[in-house]
């Protein structure tokens, strides 16, 4: 599994501060954009990027499209860097 696209993504502090919103709820992009002061563009923009890395999912709820953190990933993601402290795969 290649992790660039899930490092890229968090190497941005805007993109954690969203998954951070969004480890308390899942939110429309509207209701992210109310937390900064950029465009809904930009916003959207950091939401793909998110999409992209897996780090994110979203699910259309009438005309609303709500995203929430894909768990998945963290867990690929946190089991594959246990590796480094149990010298697993060394």
């Amino acid at each position: 599994m290649s992790f660039n696209d899930t490092f890229k993504a968090l190497a941005d502090p805007t993109r954690r501060t969203i998954l951070d919103l969004l480890k308390e709820r899942d939110l429309t992009a509207g209701e992210i954009a109310d937390h900064f002061q950029m465009t809904k563009p930009a916003i959207s923009h950091h939401l793909n990027l998110l999409k992209q890395a897996e780090l994110v999912v979203n699910e259309k709820k009438g005309q609303h499209v709500h995203y929430s953190i894909n768990l998945t990933m963290f867990e690929e993601l946190m089991t594959w860097m246990l590796k480094f402290n149990s010298n697993e795969g060394v």
